[in-house]
């Protein structure tokens, strides 16, 4: 079921018009701690994975995580690991996504341990589409590998979430171009001085969503697959806000003062929010795809402050 969420003080379209084009559709998953089945979209949930294709695992040399066994320089080097269950969307749930012909549920799996020689960051993420009554038809891997408290860093072990898809529009934080930046700086100026925040507080999402922008936290850093097509954003894995104008009107502190797009979370349901990783100082892993490749290859960047 769909949350709502604020209105926002302004609509940025009607007071900058030249923002209409730049307007992309997003899904908000909204991940909160719960209990889900693998006939559900989840975050970090079991998946609908059929017993007969092997579990992945990455035995990517050099890969660590921190923990209490270290060694010298200050690292565990645990080998082979298997990865971790972080994203299924069955499409029923996310209408805005487009699936591959014949294909009607995606999953992601990452690795639980940091890769600090990967030009792209931390986790090695690995996508799959799949097609639910082909994996009916089979039997269900129910018992999905784990690694030990001392082989992932828990910072890339999302807990069990549920998720509750809800349609936004989502618009160019640091993706705005140059050129129209110093156009409208006036104008972008006025908006900040009338309304105490900057336009991206209210139009730009950060949070798990499928589609729309990234909200890059340092300059954007766009893949291209191999024959130089610039990929489009699939997915951004991230934190989840916990005050403001994403935040679902049920979850509002009911005695803020602030306005509700502004206000914080209800203590209440503080710890519930999110897949409870800490990527970076306000930043996040973001999956891409190439749909002008028959193969559509996949790329990810992990940003943060």
């Amino acid at each position: 079921m769909p949350r709502r969420i604020p209105e926002p003080p302004f609509e940025l379209a009607d007071l900058i018009p030249e923002f209409a084009e730049l307007a992309r559709e997003t899904t908000l998953l909204y991940p909160r701690s719960g209990d889900p089945d693998v006939r559900e979209s989840s975050i970090g949930g079991p998946l609908l994975w059929p017993a007969a294709e092997s579990w992945p695992y990455c035995g990517q040399v050099g890969h660590w995580a921190p923990g209490p066994g270290l060694v010298a320089g200050g690292v565990i080097t645990p080998g082979v690991v298997p990865m971790v269950p972080v994203v299924q969307l069955y499409a029923r749930d996310v209408p805005r996504l487009v699936f591959p012909e014949g294909k009607d549920v995606l999953q992601l799996v990452w690795c639980p341990l940091l890769h600090p020689e990967d030009p792209a960051g931390a986790a090695l993420p690995r996508l799959y589409w799949r097609t639910e009554a082909e994996v009916d038809a089979v039997e269900v891997l129910r018992d999905v590998p784990e690694s030990g408290e001392d082989e992932c860093d828990e910072d890339l072990m999302p807990r069990p979430c549920t998720v509750c898809p809800t349609p936004a529009v989502d618009y160019p934080k640091r993706d705005l171009p140059r050129e129209l930046e110093l156009a409208l700086g006036p104008r972008l100026r006025e908006i900040e001085n009338r309304f105490g925040c900057h336009y991206s507080d209210v139009a730009s999402a950060l949070q798990n969503k499928v589609g729309g922008y990234p909200a890059w936290a340092k300059a954007p850093n766009w893949p291209h697959c191999s024959r130089g097509h610039r990929m489009e954003h699939l997915l951004s894995i991230t934190g989840e806000p916990r005050s403001g104008r994403w935040l679902p009107l049920d979850e509002h502190h009911p005695h803020s003062t602030e306005p509700l797009w502004r206000s914080p979370a209800d203590p209440a349901v503080m710890d519930s929010l999110g897949p409870d990783m800490h990527l970076g100082d306000e930043g996040g892993i973001y999956l891409f795809l190439c749909r002008a490749c028959p193969e559509l290859p996949y790329a990810h960047r992990f940003d943060c402050y």
